[in-house]
């Protein structure tokens, strides 16, 4: 059965979450709308569950110290990554400047395969959350799934403007977004098989949360006209309230890590 919800919310946070794209293909002010008013809100979900609902949980299960060391690590590691793959999105599109399909191409690519590691990684913060109760794995599902819909549809938006047939954009995309789903069914198996303490990769998933939020998302929001801005940090205040509404509401049941205690143990003899 917990194998089953995995999969569930897993599939809400990913597959589910293309139907924005998929409804809005023949429309492109419509899809221009959606981005631009449904990012906040997602950021604010995303914000929400990594502080009110990963990090809690993260603590719970190592040291306040080790779990902010990981929630860095989280942070910087995807903006490495973001800057790999824009310095290699730079370097094709200088070196092809005289063959547009083929930079086109280069550009479907680069954004297929970005979309499929975010993906992923959503994927191991879902499977890591459900590792620690089912409450922390629906959270998560859903404020990924609130920040994926807009993103999802930003991703049709590109791959359309690059010259993707849309039969191929749905496919590519419902494909990339399996990934969530394996990712986060394997991290949790492999949870369970082993013993894991999910507490790092919570504490790295909120790191990745955080970054998106804040990076890209939030400065967007300060440079947009006032009236705007004004609506988008409203709407990224909804998303902060219904993703700690829902984490509020839904019944916790923490888990018990004998790391953890053996931590604690550690610690207070070194004071004595």
């Amino acid at each position: 059965m917990d194998i089953l919800q995995v999969i569930f919310w897993s599939f809400v946070g990913s597959v589910f979450s293309l139907a924005g794209g998929v409804l809005l293909v023949g429309s492109k002010k419509l899809r221009d709308t959606a981005i631009r008013f449904g990012l906040p809100f997602g950021a604010g979900a995303l914000l929400a569950a990594a502080f009110l609902g990963l990090l809690p949980e993260a603590v719970e299960g190592s040291t306040i110290h080790t779990v902010a060391l990981y929630s860095l690590g989280g942070f910087l590691g995807f903006f490495v990554l973001e800057r790999l793959l824009g310095w290699f999105h730079h370097h094709e599109s200088h070196h092809h400047d005289s063959a547009d399909s083929k930079r086109n191409t280069t550009h479907q690519w680069l954004v297929i395969v970005g979309d499929t590691l975010h993906n992923a990684i959503d994927g191991v913060a879902i499977g890591a959350a459900f590792l620690i109760n089912p409450a922390a794995g629906i959270g998560t599902a859903l404020a990924v799934a609130a920040h994926e819909i807009p993103q999802e549809i930003g991703d049709f938006s590109i791959l359309l403007g690059k010259g993707m047939r849309a039969r191929n954009v749905i496919l590519v995309n419902f494909f990339s977004a399996l990934a969530t789903v394996a990712t986060a069914l394997a991290t949790y198996l492999l949870g369970n098989t082993v013993g894991l303490n999910p507490a790092p990769l919570i504490a790295i998933a909120a790191g990745f949360f955080i970054y998106i939020a804040a990076s890209d998302i939030i400065p967007d929001i300060h440079e947009k006209p006032r009236h705007e801005g004004n609506i988008q940090a409203l709407l990224l205040l909804v998303g902060v309230v219904a993703i700690s509404t829902i984490i509020s509401l839904t019944p916790h049941e923490h888990y018990h890590d004998a790391s953890h205690d053996h931590e604690h143990n550690h610690h207070d003899k070194d004071h004595e």
